[in-house]
Order: structure tokens, then sequence, then C-alpha cells
């Protein structure tokens, strides 16, 4: 099974990815409080760094964080349903669109 590289690769991959986390340090990041934080801490920052979104406010509108979700769900595989995608569209939208302030 080791012999296999792809198998080793696939497996050092698999540890740095479930390891870059931890060597960030997002103390400082916060998300603002509101409907839908819950959402988004829990399947949004299990994939990747909240400063995603922080980066991504000026330029996303509601519908632009809607093809976002989208693309999360459909290419990249996040296991969010319809309902949580849609309370995450709000918030997002709501707090870190493009016309937000966020």
């Amino acid at each position: 099974m080791w012999r296999d590289s792809r198998v080793v690769a696939t497996v050092l991959a698999a540890a740095f990815v479930a390891a870059a986390p931890a060597l960030a340090d997002e103390s400082s990041l916060v998300l603002a409080e509101g409907d839908g934080v819950g959402q988004v801490k829990a399947f949004c920052a299990i994939c990747h760094s909240v400063d995603y979104i922080l980066m991504n406010s000026p330029i996303q509108d509601a519908t632009g964080w809607d093809k976002t979700v989208t693309k999360m769900v459909k290419v990249m595989g996040a296991p969010i349903s319809p309902e949580d995608s849609k309370v995450i569209v709000a918030y997002l939208a709501k707090f870190y669109g493009k016309d937000s302030g966020g």
C-alpha cells in the first residue's frame, strides 16, 4: 500500500491540509455575530480560513456569495444542505457583501 507513490502523496497532502489551520494565527479574525454565523463557522471554516470571507467581502454581493457557496457544494463537495446554503448566503451578503461595509 505505501509503495504506491500516489497513496503516499495523498496521505502527505491530507496531513498538510489538516495541519495548515494550526500553523496560521487567526486569533484576531472574528466573524460578525448574527443569524447564520454558526453555519458559517461549522461549514465554511472546516475547509478554509475565515480570512477567505474577509478577503472576498469587498467584491461579493448576494449573487456572488450564492455562486461561491454553490461552487463549494457542487464542485468542492462541501456537505452543506440547501437550507444551510440559504442561511450562509444571507449571512455573508448581510455582513460581508460589498455594500455591507463589512
